[in-house]
């Protein structure tokens, strides 16, 4: 039997692609669609009801959708955590070519104000001495949207990654600071509404374990030549790009999650980054809450 699996993503993923590819899903029973999503209160909409079967989402949406009422929906799911994927891929700070890095103000492209890549955003601009009181925040939707906006120079500031970076940096955009340099990070988890229907828990683990496995295949260094293929087809990337993603996938502090892991250190950092930028004391308990919303066997 083979059960119909919908993914919602923000940038198509290479993961997919190769679990396609290999037969890795139809082996699994599954029959696994990718829709891009254009924001992240949109996905997260599209998974409440029941639209995505699975979501690739930053880890600081899952916290705001399960624990924070401000959230852009302005209710709480009952969420599940049962996979890391990445570490950020590239993840960072851009700044249009068309901007003056003396200049201190600019408009800053985000997905939304409130969740996600924007903290990232906030603390970076914080380290380089700019006030957000100085800054437009603008809420421009999904990673691909934010690189186009800041290579046609309708935002000057954004958080780029996966791919879209690459395609800016082409463009003369220039990365102001990484993500790596606030602490270690989960940039991306695989996330589903928490369900008591066991079939929807196998189907979502099945998925679950051949992306696992396909990430192990890319981190032993046999699949290079299969995940530059990928990449340039599924991003539009040079073979130079691609190559320079395919270093970003296989370190260890911006790229794949060995094991599919999920780790206290990463989720401390993104705890820490929406306390400093948007307090709420509902955050205090968020630590002593992770095995309500994170698989126990993927928590590390």
């Amino acid at each position: 039997m083979t059960y119909d699996l919908t993914v919602g993503t923000f940038t198509p993923s290479f993961l997919i692609a190769l679990g396609r590819r290999d037969g890795r899903f139809a082996e699994a029973g599954l029959s696994v669609t990718e829709e891009s999503v254009t924001s992240s209160p949109q996905q997260f909409r599209s998974l409440a009801q029941g639209d995505y079967d699975v979501v690739f989402t930053n880890t600081d949406n899952i916290i705001a959708y399960q624990f924070l009422l401000d959230n852009p929906l302005k209710e709480l799911l009952s969420l599940r955590v049962f996979a890391g994927i990445d570490r950020g891929l590239g993840l960072g700070l851009y700044r249009g070519a068309h901007v003056d890095r003396a200049v201190r103000s600019g408009r800053l492209g985000v997905d939304v104000a409130i969740s996600g890549f924007a903290f990232v955003a906030y603390e970076i601009l914080a380290r380089q001495g700019f006030s957000l009181d100085e800054m437009t925040i603008e809420n421009l939707g999904a990673t691909p949207r934010r690189g186009e906006a800041l290579i046609e120079g309708t935002c000057d500031y954004t958080i780029l990654n996966a791919g879209n970076e690459l395609h800016a940096a082409q463009r003369g955009c220039v990365l102001v600071e990484p993500v790596t340099a606030i602490g270690p990070y989960l940039g991306t988890v695989l996330a589903a509404m928490r369900t008591d229907d066991e079939k929807k828990v196998a189907t979502q683990n099945r998925f679950r374990d051949v992306l696992d496995d396909t990430m192990m295949s890319v981190l032993s260094g046999f699949r290079d030549a299969d995940v530059i293929g990928a990449v340039q087809e599924l991003l539009g990337l040079d073979d130079d790009a691609a190559r320079q993603h395919l270093r970003a996938i296989k370190d260890l502090s911006t790229g794949l999650v060995p094991g599919a892991g999920v780790d206290v250190a990463s989720i401390t950092t993104v705890l820490a980054l929406r306390k400093r930028h948007r307090p709420s004391e509902v955050l205090n308990g968020v630590l002593g809450a992770l095995d309500t919303f994170i698989d126990s066997d993927v928590l590390v």
